[in-house]
Formats: C-alpha cells, structure tokens, sequence
C-alpha cells in the first residue's frame, strides 16, 4: 500500500470548509464525484465508528482515529461494507485495512488549504488519482459560495 497526496486551497475561513467537508448535507454534494448518492452514517467524533456508504448500502466500514477541531481528521478504514452487512474479517476486506485518509487543515492569508492523505493499493491509485481533484474542486466551489 502507498500514500497518495492531494491538496486545494480554498477561499473560506477554516470553519466553513471544515464544516462544508464534514457536514451531512454538503458531504453528499461533494462526495458524489466518488460515487453519485454517495453519504454517510456515524460520527465524526474520535474513536467513533462511521461508514461511507453508495446507495446499494455498500462501502467502507471505519473509525474515526483522531479529530482535531478544525485542523485535522484521522480515519482509520477497517473494512467493508457490502449490502448493508459490516465485513472486516474477510480476504477482501484485508485488501483495505487497515488503511487511513487523512484530511489536514490550514488556515492563512484569508485561504484553507485542504490537504488530503490516503492509503490506498495499487489497483484504486489510478481511480482515485482522477477523482480526488475533482472532489476537491466540489467542496472549493460549496465553501466559496
């Protein structure tokens, strides 16, 4: 497994983008570039457990490691998620855990710079190289609105 990195800076106070990011409504507005219907069920809170999830209810089971308000989350993935059912014992679900998708952010000069950290294996590098832009493209648009 390797780390991949993306970064967006965004004209919004940290609080906004924070909240733009995390916030049930607008998670959804910029998670569709992943999977449309894309959301999630849980807390952000540290050491709550939290599943994002598409609209056949399938995705990813994780933990929240570390949540630092307004300057860095930590999530843990420890499985998958397939048809509503949890799975993070299986040869499949190891394919993925325990992996860890960082966001860090920054405040300066009237800007966010949202930095994104991910686990993630070979076979998805290449999807989530594509997609991670324009996710964050997404969430610079609803926090500058």
């Amino acid at each position: 497994m390797k780390t991949i990195t993306f970064s967006k800076p965004i004209k919004a106070p940290v609080s906004i983008v924070w909240d733009t990011m995390l916030g049930s409504e607008t998670y959804v507005q910029w998670a569709c570039e992943f999977a449309e219907g894309s959301y999630f069920e849980g807390s952000w809170a540290e050491g709550e457990k939290i599943l994002f999830l598409g609209p056949d209810r399938s995705g990813m089971v994780s933990i929240i490691a570390q949540n630092l308000h307004h300057q860095f989350i930590s999530i843990k993935h420890i499985g998958i998620v397939k048809n509503g059912v949890e799975d993070t014992v299986s040869e499949e679900a190891s394919k993925w855990a325990p992996a860890y998708e960082n966001y860090t952010f920054v405040e300066k000069n009237g800007k966010t710079i949202v930095k994104i950290e991910m686990d993630i294996n070979e076979e998805h590098e290449e999807m989530f190289s594509k997609l991670w832009p324009k996710a964050l493209e997404k969430l610079k648009d609803l926090a500058e609105r």
